[in-house]
């Protein structure tokens, strides 16, 4: 297919995906083989125990716990439903989701890796930074709405029931917990490298093929820029670890649009909109979805004064 405003060269999309794809696999490797160790070695009521009793303070420490105990936004619904199911509440669990695919160590190195050249240290403080506080906003929000109206009927009574202890050793001991680990990182690699896998080929596309005078009209616009990208970032469904490196290949794009596009995507996107749906209900994750792109959008656009 030729135009005026599409121009696909197999030899330009093939260089730029597979530089894409070679940079970001090893993020998403290293961070699937932590999911793994930490489901099987992380004691919920550890995180549990040890949160300060504080509303503010509680959901500030959740959310940043990810620096501690990171975890892909794939895998994050499984592991808030178990803490629930120990006593963590709802507000300090949607801190937890939302800040654990962002806040964490694997992201700012990968963030950091992919801006090389383009402000990488900026980027990385601010996509940390803003993904903090989205998150303790929106947990702040919550914690004032009532459970009924967040949990579906069959989560609140699972989080209703009493606590129970830590997780059964699996057969096979020390050995067999290791097993299991590679399993749910194996799981959790093959399952995240199919949607990264189709966003390196769209970004591709969209970084070698189309005229970018098409959407130059887009990025020349701050609130333009900023809604396409987050918009983009949610069809995509891409992985924390790695979509930085896609972000960063939207050059025509100002930085307030491609930290909008990091921040927006680990929290909100597509295959998460039913991930959510199986612990909150419906209309909750839709007025989450509506919410978070309202409220990462204002705070980006109102970041063009950093000059990013």
């Amino acid at each position: 297919m030729d135009g005026a405003w599409f121009n696909f060269s197999f030899t330009d999309f093939s260089y730029a995906f597979l530089s894409v794809l070679l940079e970001g696999v090893p993020f998403i490797l290293l961070g699937t083989l932590l999911s793994g160790v930490i489901d099987q070695f992380l004691p919920s009521r550890i995180m549990v125990r040890y949160l300060p009793r504080n509303v503010f303070l509680g959901v500030c420490v959740s959310a940043a716990m990810g620096m501690i105990f990171p975890m892909c936004e794939c895998g994050i619904v499984p592991v808030i439903r178990r803490l629930m199911a120990k006593g963590l509440p709802v507000s300090n669990a949607i801190a937890y989701m939302l800040a654990a695919p962002i806040v964490n160590p694997i992201v700012a190195l990968s963030t950091y890796a992919a801006f090389k050249g383009q402000n990488a240290v900026e980027f990385t403080v601010l996509r940390l930074a803003v993904g903090f506080i989205v998150a303790v906003l929106v947990a702040l929000a919550v914690h004032n709405l009532a459970v009924t109206t967040v949990l579906k009927k069959g989560i609140l009574t699972l989080t209703n029931a009493e606590p129970t202890g830590g997780m059964p050793l699996p057969a096979g001991g020390f050995l067999g917990r290791i097993a299991a680990a590679l399993r749910v990182a194996v799981a959790d690699f093959l399952d995240v490298m199919v949607y990264f896998v189709l966003g390196v080929a769209v970004a591709s596309v969209f970084s070698t093929a189309i005229n970018q005078e098409v959407i130059l009209p887009l990025a020349l616009n701050d609130w333009l820029a900023v809604a396409s990208l987050m918009g983009l970032a949610g069809i995509l469904s891409l992985c924390s670890t790695s979509d930085a490196f896609i972000a960063a290949t939207f050059i025509a794009f100002p930085g307030v649009a491609k930290l909008a596009f990091m921040v927006f995507g680990p929290m909100m996107d597509l295959k998460l909109l039913f991930i959510y749906s199986s612990v909150f209900k419906t209309r909750f994750v839709l007025g989450l979805a509506v919410g978070l792109f309202v409220l990462i959008g204002l705070i980006c656009v109102r970041l063009t004064v950093v000059g990013i």
